[in-house]
């Protein structure tokens, strides 16, 4: 139940000789001397994703997967969360190609509307959120250099967590052990790809640190696609007493002056993939980002019952140029095409858990509540000055965007014999709340509050120690973000949305988990999400899109995810998705000559019906390895009616190179990749409902990347 209270051309870059660096690279790694023995894979791991208690993923009534860096950090460039993620059934994460928009991550479908960001998708790092409280989140804030493992959680349980619906994605830090060391790296590739990192990590007397600086810088595939993006982080570790724990994290991005080559229409794609449309160099556009934060988690046992506290708090600075023409822009009501805003953000969180002898079985309880806040201190600016386009021109948005969240729950997990029960209760109470400074045309100000009561219920049986069914369900929500409601009535001509309302969804999901002999893991699920007052764009017009609420939406899939170690040189990774999104109501969007009957039936833009991973891995000696990944995607429709040309289907081929060597104190480690094999033109993620019909956002086309590392320790 909610409720609501209103008020510069770039010349060609030559094709890399890829045949003279793979072999001079390949001779290097496989003559090196080889001391280190790849780590052997962990079928059952434990997580806490979902049950916020250590629990082995084998026994849980949920789907989960947890993703190694360890493994993922050796044959990648750490530059994109992309990178750790291919691999997950029910995930699809699309590099853009374009570093001022950040990835398009969904999942089971949600999340795929989003034209910049995250949203649809919880993102947490070392327990402190990297999504605003009104959903929208920034992947670019994962540090994967320092990253232990990312746990990503689908389908019902994931809408325990709030204000989303379609799952979660919790990347960990590793914890700094050991003597003190030193390690270094630099790596170099296509489009003018480079990135160093220096990083030192270790332990003394109880207190731990773990210190990372990176710097990516690339010229771009596309035209008018250059980045710079500098990175940082900082972790200690304190054990006052045998009982409690401290952690103290900050992490810093810095990207400035990001140029955004815009999609592509098709005629455009077709022509020349790496083109930028012209309109992207008029503009100049370009984004710069700024992001700093700081958190704090402490941990105190009492016997088998455990107290958790987290407090956070940040700054994000955002100027972003786009391409509005100067026309749109007489329109009193518009806010100009420059964004500019500051944003600071805090939160607090606070858990116990308590586990208890019930009866015959076994009783964890979990109960919390997370506090989180951002106010945004923003501002619109024309794009032009006279004649001159791509500046800062007149103030034409002033305002403090405010969203709070508020939310208690509770979970309960009991335990006897082959039988596991487990339980969640959430209530979210979200608030939006505009105070609009900029009064000359008109007052924007007001407020909108939603609540939602959001339960879940999972049960495992346990056949046997290798074979467990489980189910699951649960009722979800997602209230607009601030961007979804800044505009109103056609064009975006009126000011804010209040009319909107939260999509609510319910969920299904029955699987099975099983081991297969000693080396082998099995995760099948097939699952249902019917979605109500799903958020669809209304118009999108001179810079700006208006969203409304949609009918009811249904998406039906199956997940199939198989992982094994055929003999200590050959391990295979296989995962398939097939989703069948659909609305399951006719409704109308636009108004009058632009008014578009979507027609039930009709696909949900932006998610393949089809996506599959595959991957070979061979080592054979220790410490070298090589793998072939292979990427599939059926098509993808790019807009509401479906009648606009789809993005085809492709197929991907990668191979990857690495190599370890130990020597004393030091250790060595080389990488070599080959993505596009071969060389397969493609688009690698789409714009839904573009209103230029720019949807379309190539991927490259064959590239190749060699990196270093070397680590010593005291």
């Amino acid at each position: 139940m909610n409720h609501r209270s209103t008020p510069h051309d770039k010349p060609p870059r030559p094709r890399p000789r890829l045949r003279r660096v793979a072999l001079a690279l390949l001779a290097g790694l496989c003559a090196a001397p080889i001391f280190a023995a790849d780590p052997a894979p962990v079928l059952n791991p434990v997580v806490v994703t979902g049950s916020r208690v250590e629990a082995e993923s084998f026994d849980l009534p949920f789907s989960v997967d947890v993703v190694d860096m360890a493994r993922v950090r050796a044959g990648n460039l750490g530059v994109n969360a992309s990178e750790a993620l291919a691999g997950i059934p029910g995930l699809v994460v699309q590099n853009r190609q374009n570093y001022a928009q950040d990835l398009q991550i969904s999942i089971r479908g949600f999340g795929a509307r989003s034209a910049f960001g995250v949203r649809g998708v919880k993102l947490i790092a070392d327990g402190i959120p990297a999504s605003n409280p009104d959903g929208q989140g920034q992947a670019a804030t994962f540090n994967l250099d320092v990253a232990e493992r990312i746990e990503v959680l689908r389908g019902p349980f994931s809408t325990i967590y709030g204000n989303h619906a379609g799952g979660v994605i919790q990347l960990f830090s590793r914890d700094p052990k050991g003597a003190p060391s030193l390690r270094g790296g630099a790596l170099a590739g296509s489009w003018g790809t480079t990135r160093i990192g220096v990083g030192s990590e270790g332990e003394k007397d109880s207190v731990g640190y773990l210190l990372d600086a990176s710097r990516f810088d690339t010229d771009g595939y596309r035209d008018h696609s250059a980045a710079t993006r500098e990175q940082a982080f900082a972790k200690l570790n304190f054990a006052p007493d045998a009982d409690s724990r401290l952690t103290l994290t900050a992490s810093g991005l810095r990207q400035h002056d990001t140029e955004d080559p815009l999609g592509l229409t098709w005629a455009t794609y077709r022509r020349d993939p790496r083109a930028a449309e012209p309109v992207a160099e008029t503009f100049d556009t370009r984004k710069s980002i700024d992001h700093l934060q700081g958190g704090a988690t402490y941990e105190r046992r009492f016997g088998d019952d455990r107290l958790q506290l987290v407090a956070y708090a940040g700054q994000r600075s955002v100027t972003q140029y786009q391409s509005i023409p100067a026309g749109p822009q007489a329109n009193p009501r518009h806010s100009g095409g420059v964004i500019d805003f500051d944003r600071s953000f805090h939160g607090v969180g606070a858990r116990w858990i308590g586990r208890r002898e019930l009866g015959p079985g076994k009783l964890t309880v979990t109960a919390g509540i997370d506090v989180d806040r951002s106010e945004d201190d923003r501002q619109g600016f024309e794009n032009f000055i006279g004649t001159t386009l791509g500046v800062k021109g007149r103030l034409r948005r002033d305002e403090m965007d405010t969203v709070t969240s508020i939310d208690p729950y509770v979970q309960t997990a009991w335990e006897q014999g082959a039988w596991q029960w487990t339980a969640g209760l959430r209530h979210s109470r979200v608030k939006f709340d505009i105070d609009d400074d900029y009064l000359a045309n008109g007052d924007d100000s007001g407020a909108l509050t939603f609540r939602e009561t959001t339960p879940a219920l999972g049960v495992v049986y346990k056949l046997s120690p290798a074979l467990n069914f489980y189910g699951s369900a649960a009722r979800g929500f997602e209230t607009p973000t601030m961007t979804e409601l800044a505009y109103s009535g056609a064009g975006g001509a009126a000011g804010f949305n209040f009319g909107l309302e939260p999509a609510t969804s319910t969920q299904l999901e029955l699987g099975v988990k099983a081991f297969v002999g000693d080396n082998t893991r099995l995760n099948a699920a097939m699952f249902q999400v019917r979605t109500d007052d799903e958020l669809v764009v209304e118009s999108s017009s001179g810079g700006r899109t208006v969203f409304k609420n949609a009918g009811t939406t249904l998406r039906r899939g199956v997940e199939l995810a198989l992982d094994s170690e055929f003999s200590p040189d050959w391990r295979g990774r296989l995962s398939v998705t097939r989703l069948r999104a659909i609305y399951d109501e006719t409704f109308v969007t636009g108004s009058g000559a632009a008014a578009k009957t979507i027609a039930d039936g009709r696909r949900l833009p932006g998610i393949p019906a089809l996506s599959a991973y595959a991957e070979l891995k061979w080592t054979p000696v220790d410490g070298v390895a090589t793998a072939l990944e292979a990427l599939y995607r059926s098509k993808v429709y790019v807009e509401d009616t479906n009648t606009e040309r789809a993005a085809p289907a492709h197929a991907l081929v990668n191979l990857r190179f690495t190599a370890e060597q130990k020597s004393g104190s030091w250790t060595f480690n080389e990488m070599l990749r080959l993505d596009n094999l071969f060389d397969r033109e493609h688009v690698a993620s789409v714009i839904v409902g573009d209103g230029n019909g720019r949807f379309y956002e190539p991927g490259p086309e064959r590239s190749w990347y060699a990196g270093v590392r070397a680590s010593y320790r005291f």
